[in-house]
């Protein structure tokens, strides 16, 4: 079958591949990833994942989804921008027969029809073009295939995280959109339109341990790229140091806080 591909790359889109690249290697992603482990094998159960279906974890990350749908008996490719992250996850998980292959979620290097199951787990959120990401995420699952997705929400905690430091950030690129729009029902509707059927929708949180918001702040910008870099502009401003804390403060209770996601389980017509 002849594979479909967009078509190809803009310089300024490579540019901001390579950026995009750099950010999530800096740092250390695998270590927040296991904050919110919890998301891949929730996503792996709504899909109902069954041994032998062939899936495709896209922006997969060290393997969020993707370990858990191996053990669950799935066939899996996990497909990052981010060569680095896959690496970890291949040496974390080296007996589970997962394939890791260097892969844009805007591009995907795969047939048409090709997988079963296609999810990503707060990974095509963060790229640019979001139409792109869905089209290929429609154009590689066979019709009545399904689509897992988890994306933070706006209102959520990490929603609004990025809303606090996005006047302290690097500028996104003027072609990127804002990430936590794929947390909206409305927003993935209207990317899918009636290519996809079967909608199920669900809010939910996954609860995460840090004691006070110094504790998150220490931790996020040692680990996390989106906001090292946030954080080294604003590493001489006390006062905007202390709005980071007080956000993050604003979701702590008992030593607890609760991230707030979408959940879209979707079915290929």
């Amino acid at each position: 079958m002849t594979t479909i591909h967009p078509p190809s790359l803009e310089p300024a889109d490579i540019e901001i591949k390579a950026k995009h690249r750099k950010l999530w290697a800096s740092g250390d992603y695998p270590a927040v990833a296991d904050l919110i482990a919890p998301l891949g094998r929730r996503l792996v159960h709504a899909l109902d994942i069954r041994s032998g279906e062939k899936l495709l974890d896209v922006a997969a990350g060290d393997g969020n989804v993707a370990v858990p749908a191996a053990r669950a008996g799935a066939h899996v490719v996990a497909g990052d921008l981010t060569p680095e992250l896959l690496r970890v996850g291949e040496s974390r998980h080296p007996d589970l027969g997962i394939t890791w292959r260097t892969a844009d979620a805007e591009d995907l290097p795969f047939e048409n029809d090709d997988f079963d199951v296609a999810t990503s787990c707060v990974g095509v959120m963060f790229a640019p073009h979001h139409q792109k990401c869905a089209d290929e995420l429609v154009r590689i699952v066979h019709p009545g295939g399904r689509i897992g997705l988890i994306n933070w929400t706006p209102t959520g905690f990490i929603g609004e995280l990025f809303g606090v430091m996005k006047p302290y950030a690097p500028p996104p690129p003027p072609v990127a959109q804002p990430g936590p729009l794929w947390g909206t029902e409305d927003h993935v509707r209207s990317l899918f339109g009636g290519r996809v059927t079967d909608h199920e929708f669900t809010t939910a949180t996954v609860e995460i341990a840090f004691a006070t918001g110094a504790a998150f702040r220490e931790s996020f910008k040692a680990h996390y790229g989106p906001t090292i870099v946030t954080f080294c502009n604003i590493a001489d401003d006390p006062a905007r140091v202390a709005e980071l804390d007080a956000l993050a403060e604003k979701y702590i209770t008992d030593g607890r806080m609760e991230w707030e996601y979408l959940q879209a389980v979707l079915t290929v017509a």
